[in-house]
């Protein structure tokens, strides 16, 4: 397994070189954005370990690059910016994981190892189906570049149904998945908020399969 670390304190940059081989590794370090964001590009890596205040280029703006290049490298970001909103950024951004300084050496090991089992698949940060878009960081949804304000309900609804484009996505499901658990919800509910996002995405855009569910039209 090859990695990249791209870190800029260079004591911890060797540590973790020094650690991640003895683990059985092949390790590459970069220390600062853009050399880090040119080496994920190119150099095959399994995984990348990303600090976010980096020289150059943030570790944001780099994962960010990536995820715009259809680039799913598994990204686990380290950082000493520990508040709530830092990590969500990171995570909205395009990240993986994300895990603050100091560490563990054993959970950092444990998380890079869970994150390669799950290998590469698409992750975008942004939502795309057709002139459709939805942008979880901003919370924001378009059509043909024109923005649709929708009810938290709804977001909630689009956003699950765009993660499965083409698919058919049942009732059963959607309640599951986008209502309250712990809220005895009607199955018609999921019916009402079907006609509510028609209504602001177009008739066409969802298709009702009978007996089965919904499906979300590109």
């Amino acid at each position: 397994m090859r990695l990249l670390v791209v870190e800029d304190e260079v004591r911890m940059a060797h540590a973790l070189q020094r650690g991640l081989q003895a683990e059985g590794f092949a390790v590459d370090v970069a220390g600062d954005g853009p050399t880090g964001l040119e080496l994920a590009r190119h150099g095959g890596y399994d995984a990348v370990i990303l600090d976010i205040m980096l020289p150059g280029l943030s570790g944001y703006r780099v994962v960010q690059a990536l995820r715009a290049e259809k680039n799913w490298v598994p990204v686990l970001m380290l950082s000493a910016k520990d508040g709530e909103y830092d990590q969500a950024d990171g995570l909205d951004c395009g990240a993986d994981d994300y895990l603050t300084k100091p560490f563990s050496y054993v959970v950092l090991v444990a998380r890079l190892r869970a994150l390669l089992r799950r290998g590469a698949p698409e992750r975008p940060s942004v939502l795309t189906v057709g002139e459709l878009t939805l942008d979880p960081a901003r919370r924001r949804v378009t059509s043909a570049g024109t923005e649709i304000v929708l009810t938290a309900r709804e977001y909630a609804l689009l956003e699950y149904l765009m993660r499965r484009p083409g698919q058919v996505v049942s009732k059963t499901e959607l309640l599951d998945h986008v209502w309250d658990a712990s809220i005895d919800t009607a199955p018609n509910a999921v019916e009402v908020y079907v006609g509510y996002l028609r209504r602001k995405l177009g008739r066409d855009a969802l298709e009702t399969v009978r007996g089965a569910g919904y499906r979300l039209r590109a």
